[in-house]
């Protein structure tokens, strides 16, 4: 995918599943939206799906220094052959989350031996021109600006919970919504 547009609104925000998201590539997840423009799609990856793996294991005949150490997790149900690279880092002055995709081995490792946190993710969730947009029209995602908690929290499932309990009361309910409500 090829994006025009670094200035969208969306770009470095982060998307929250709804807590009735049942497709299971989604329920929630928190997705760092990598790129997004109205003509050419989306494309982000879920912070919050780590696979109990380090980049070593993935890539275990090659010599990676400290980015052997790095987690993987699951970014998404596209391209899931695929083992990419995304540093990340709080620009304090702006108050963001940067995110730079598509490194290189030898690019991550840059980025690690600059202070920045660097991931490994199988897979990337993508949405076509238009997908993405519909779905937040039809509220099946919850848009935030991005949290520091995605650098300093434990960024496993309970990712969601917190980012949602930051967020304000009304969205503190959403986060204690049981994941099976139909059962209460």
């Amino acid at each position: 995918m090829t994006f025009t547009d670094d200035h969208s609104p969306l770009t470095g925000s982060l998307l929250l599943a709804v807590p009735s998201m049942r497709d299971p590539n989604f329920a929630r997840t928190v997705v760092l939206m990598a790129a997004h423009s109205a003509d050419d799609g989306a494309f982000g990856y879920v912070l919050n799906r780590p696979l109990g793996q380090r980049v070593a294991d993935l890539l275990p005949d090659q010599d990676l220094g400290a980015l052997g150490q790095a987690p993987v997790f699951l970014g998404g149900p596209v391209a899931m052959d695929k083992l990419a690279f995304a540093s990340l880092h709080w620009n304090r002055k702006r108050g963001t989350l940067r995110c730079r995709t598509h490194l290189s081995v030898h690019d991550a490792m840059h980025e690690m031996s600059m202070g920045r946190e660097v991931r490994g993710f199988v897979g990337y969730s993508g949405w076509g021109k238009g997908q993405l947009e519909e779905e937040i029209k039809t509220r099946s995602w919850i848009i935030s600006p991005p949290s520091r908690l995605v650098l300093n929290a434990k960024t496993d499932e309970s990712l969601w919970s917190k980012v949602l309990e930051e967020m304000g009361p009304v969205y503190r309910l959403m986060a204690k919504t049981p994941d099976k409500v139909e059962l209460n």
